[in-house]
């Protein structure tokens, strides 16, 4: 409940900070937010390149299903080739 006239509740507060149409990255480094195409099957994160499968809970409201395991399994192999490669190069 507001305390004063012109001061909003913690509910109205809140709802002016929520974004519809768009998921949060699920790779604990990036949280990057992606907005995904209406009506679209699969998302992928501009940043960190991970891809998810999505579905629609309504037309406006997209939610992260899983991840797409092929594209990120070959991400994280890289990512594990580049840093064994960076730990040969300081360890010798």
């Amino acid at each position: 409940m507001a305390i004063e006239g012109k001061q909003l509740t913690g509910a109205e507060s809140l709802q002016k900070t929520r974004t519809f149409g768009k998921v949060r990255c699920h790779n604990p480094s990036c949280m990057e937010r992606i907005v995904p195409e209406k009506g679209a099957n699969h998302a992928k994160c501009p940043t960190c390149g991970m891809e998810f499968r999505i579905f629609w809970v309504n037309p406006k409201l997209p939610r992260i299903r899983g991840p797409v395991w092929d594209v990120n399994k070959r991400i994280a192999q890289e990512r594990f080739e580049q840093v064994q490669k960076a730990k040969e190069k300081g360890g010798k």
